[in-house]
């Protein structure tokens, strides 16, 4: 009887070694997960500045429709490695939301249970990039880019949560930075 619940406080033991690893894989997904949206976040906030201008364009870059000079997917392995976990898929999941999938370094370990010393635990995630600003074009003509040498365009306020933004390009110091245009979170 004594064997036998050794036996069982020992399975037990692994099962509980098989959720923190477990635990761990997920830790490293949603920090991947993440990383790639954050990435996003900041290169639709660079390109927003490029077309700052142009306020034709905003909509475009705030719906993620806007081009991406790098892939956000880099910063995602190194996030899951700095997790103990290697990063096996990384993709868009829409155009505001990426997918992460990781596999961790370390096995369960040992135990009474016959294989967990070559398993490793997987989990995956998704990060939302959500837009929070808004703004009114102006009347047709109005916003349109200036000939050069000519005045700098009104910009239209930007209305970023409860913020609102009377944008200066000639004081980039008082333009929003990615956090007041974006917000990046797990989806649920």
């Amino acid at each position: 009887m004594v064997a036998g619940l050794l036996f069982l406080a020992l399975a037990y033991l692994a099962v509980g070694q098989a959720a923190v690893n477990r635990g761990g894989a997920q830790t490293a997904a949603d920090a991947a997960a993440l990383a790639a949206a954050q990435d996003v976040r900041d290169q639709l906030t660079g390109q927003w500045l490029k077309v700052l201008l142009d306020p034709a364009q905003w909509q475009a870059v705030l719906d993620g429709a806007a081009p991406l000079d790098d892939d956000p997917c880099g910063r995602a392995g190194e996030l899951a490695g700095q997790n103990d976990a290697r990063l096996t898929g990384c993709a868009p999941a829409g155009p505001l939301r990426y997918r992460a999938e990781v596999r961790t370094d370390k096995s369960v370990g040992h135990s009474v249970v016959p294989g967990t010393e070559k398993f490793r635990s997987t989990a995956s995630a998704t990060a939302e990039i959500e837009p929070l600003c808004t703004f009114e074009l102006p009347p047709k003509g109005a916003g349109d880019a200036p000939a050069r040498g000519a005045a700098k365009p009104d910009l239209p306020r930007l209305t970023c949560k409860d913020k609102v933004w009377d944008l200066d390009p000639d004081d980039p110091s008082g333009l929003p930075g990615p956090e007041d245009l974006f917000d990046v979170h797990l989806a649920d």
